[in-house]
């Protein structure tokens, strides 16, 4: 999240022009040289740098800042496990989906010694996870945090440097998938657990932390008492800290991210709401231009942010940053949300798990691009169909009924289409009859009919279970009327709509909001 924001507020170029293409060629070349020169001016205007007082340094520079970018592949799952990219709502625009990893490499003995291990070269591993998403018309923009302890499915992965092949994996903690083949692994668990799909990503290791939050210059946080994160066995971030809001930056601000020990309950959901602040905080302090006002200060944030940084590479260029910070910048800071994945603990205490219901909830928000603060605009609801067509009598009425309880956090409720079907049945829907098939994944309870003529019939079906008329869908997949129940009606005889309420679990916390202050455990005072 800092190297994006970071990016984002470095940049102060105009927007490109957006006229009509030439022939293909021509106007592909004239877009990438003008595209680079306003780079180059970014680089000897706006950061009035001394080597650029010629257009060839201004051309070094940009190449210069390029190099210093790390890329790796987007995705290295299996194909098959790829989640399908969302439509573009009626003004052509679609979502964005970053995903953001902290790393916990000892790759280096700057890293080494900032992570507290004992070995260079241990495998790294995705301790900060958060998924950042775009709204698509860049009105709103919501974060949600995995728990690093996070049992999950890891996908089969493809190391795309060695072609090494990792076979998937059942209930393994979400932290290990970046050593799985790289970050490429992470953004394909993802994927497979949320079914959403994600453009981009960006990691950072421990010493770009640290570098980011000196270049940024501080980035004020709020603790309720006097703590210090240390245990009489050596556990702890070692952060320490007075009552009251602290500017941190450097390690400190490296040990406020990783404090576990002194936190509430000690836990990583703990963590994860310490580095929502944080990342509350440091977005409001580069939005109010607190640190960059000073070219120098704005061409050191320049140097570090690309040097801190490994992307997918369909972002591994300044130019490509530059247009990602472009879209970032358009959403107000009251509209960003921090939110964490609901969770449910695991039998043995040590673990947590995706909580069925909520989790689920949480995710098709993301999907279907419904804003977490719940500022949306209502939607105007779509006018029903008129239906000519009569419902035939409910004892005439054939419905085949479908399991869709299966999601990406739980597996599909056995013998719930045979149970809706029985209820079905006591409502003289005698007709109904249970499809023995393969379970499916649908988000919500639907009602399917294949031509006009049984649209009556499915809104027939679909008023006395309490079904939403939008959730009755025409569809060429099916042969007659077909009620596949979802995921939001895994239990009960007695439909509920879902309503588009982030849910409580989640802790949601707007970026706009400065009040927020960590609670420490008593025992961690001084």
């Amino acid at each position: 999240m800092s190297d994006v924001v970071s990016v984002e507020d470095t940049t102060s170029l105009e927007p490109r022009d957006g006229g009509g293409r030439r022939s293909r060629r021509g106007a592909e070349g004239g877009d990438r040289r003008r595209r680079r020169r306003r780079v180059v001016r970014w680089s000897a205007s706006v950061l009035t740098l001394a080597l650029a007082g010629t257009a060839t340094a201004g051309y070094l520079y940009y190449e210069h800042l390029n190099g210093n970018i790390k890329k790796e592949s987007l995705n290295i799952g299996d194909a098959k496990d790829r989640a399908t990219k969302a439509k573009a709502n009626a003004a052509g625009q679609t979502p964005l989906n970053i995903l953001l990893i902290g790393s916990d490499a000892r790759d280096t003995a700057e890293n080494q010694k900032l992570g507290g291990a004992r070995d260079i070269g241990t495998a790294a591993r995705a301790d900060v996870q958060m998924l950042l998403h775009v709204s698509a018309d860049r009105t709103n923009m919501s974060v949600v945090s995995m728990p690093r302890d996070t049992l999950v499915d890891i996908p089969r992965c493809t190391d795309a440097k060695t072609g090494k092949v990792y076979a998937a994996t059942d209930d393994t903690m979400t932290n290990a998938s970046l050593e799985r083949g790289g970050p490429g692994c992470t953004v394909a668990t993802w994927e497979k657990l949320t079914g959403i799909h994600i453009d981009h990503f960006m990691m950072v290791d421990f010493s770009g932390v640290v570098s980011m939050a000196d270049a940024i210059g501080g980035v004020p946080v709020c603790v309720d008492a006097n703590i210090y994160s240390h245990t009489s066995t050596g556990h702890g971030s070692g952060l320490k800290l007075k009552k009251g809001t602290t500017s941190v930056k450097g390690k400190q601000a490296l040990q406020w991210l990783r404090t576990r020990y002194g936190f509430e309950d000690g836990s990583d959901i703990a963590r994860t709401k310490a580095q929502h602040m944080y990342m509350n905080s440091m977005v409001r302090r580069l939005r109010s231009n607190a640190t960059l006002s000073n070219p120098d200060k704005l061409l050191g944030l320049a140097e570090t942010a690309t040097k801190a940084l490994t992307v997918d590479t369909g972002l591994g260029s300044v130019t490509k940053l530059y247009d990602l910070s472009k879209e970032l910048k358009k959403v107000p800071t009251d509209r960003i949300t921090m939110t964490t994945m609901p969770f449910v603990y695991s039998s043995d205490g040590n673990r947590v798990l995706p909580k069925p219901t909520d989790a689920a909830k949480l995710w098709r928000l993301v999907r279907e691009d419904v804003a977490l603060d719940g500022k949306d605009k209502k939607k105007t609801t779509t006018a029903t169909t008129q239906v000519t067509d009569k419902a035939a009598a409910d004892d005439r009425i054939a419905v085949q009924v479908q399991n869709g309880t299966e999601s990406g956090t739980g597996s599909a409720v056995t013998g719930r289409a045979a149970a809706v079907t029985e209820l079905l049945v006591g409502k003289d829907f005698t007709k109904a009859a249970a499809d023995t098939s393969a379970p499916l994944s649908e988000d919500r309870t639907l009602v399917r009919y294949p031509s006009a003529d049984l649209a009556g019939d499915a809104q027939r079906v679909a008023k006395v279970l309490g079904i939403p008329t939008g959730q009755v869908k025409k569809s060429t997949a099916v042969d007659g009327v077909t009620l596949v129940v979802g995921a939001d009606w895994r239990s009960g005889s007695k439909y509920t709509a879902d309503d588009d309420t982030t849910p409580e679990s989640a802790n949601a916390l707007n970026a706009a909001d400065t009040t927020a202050c960590m609670h420490v455990d008593p025992d961690y005072t001084w």
